[in-house]
């Protein structure tokens, strides 16, 4: 399998998603600091999804690789949220 094809990418757009990504994590920990019950841990884990696709998508360059390696990142993403739901459920029935 050849690869024909390289993309670089720049400093400056690495520099932005490192200040985006700084900016939701003081955007979590500034949720922590209000109760807002139990919306609290689903803010901190959507701000954490979002950060870590950033860090897939370009620290991982995923947005500029072949279909099949997301295809087989989004299955793993899947995976990982079953096992979340599943993990979740338990503890609720318990």
């Amino acid at each position: 399998m050849e690869h024909t094809s390289t993309h670089i990418t720049s400093y400056r757009t690495y520099g932005i998603i490192l200040v985006i990504l700084l900016f939701l994590t003081s955007i979590t920990i500034t949720v922590t600091w209000f109760d807002a019950g139990r919306f609290s841990v689903g803010v901190a884990m959507f701000i954490a999804c979002i950060k870590a696709s950033l860090v897939l998508l370009y620290f991982m360059h995923l947005k500029f690789d072949q279909l099949i390696f997301k295809v087989f990142a989004g299955m793993v993403i899947l995976l990982l949220a079953i096992v979340f739901v599943i993990t979740f459920f338990d503890y609720l029935f318990r």
